[in-house]
């Protein structure tokens, strides 16, 4: 059961990702257990919805979701901004 649940370094793939493509950390929800099969959505522009599957390794779905992404869009950006350094 302890491997059915995230983590921060499941979080920290999952990011690395998002940040990437300039996708904004506040828009991606990732539930809170890993279920098969997984699901990577856009229900509504702006929004991410993420279920990370169990039974995929995680370098596995890290290059799934970068593919999933590009597929609705979005794309690798230059601005590498940390987030936890926004200017307020």
């Amino acid at each position: 059961m302890p491997d059915e649940i995230i983590r921060m370094t499941d979080m920290n793939v999952i990011f690395n990702v998002t940040d990437r493509m300039g996708i904004h950390r506040e828009s991606v929800t990732v539930e809170l257990t890993k279920e098969d099969p997984g699901l990577i959505s856009q229900p509504v522009p702006g929004k991410i919805n993420i279920t990370i599957p169990l039974s995929v390794p995680l370098p596995e779905f890290s290059d799934l979701l970068r593919v999933e992404l590009e597929s609705m869009g979005f794309t690798e950006t230059d601005d590498n901004v940390d987030e936890d350094e926004d200017d307020y």
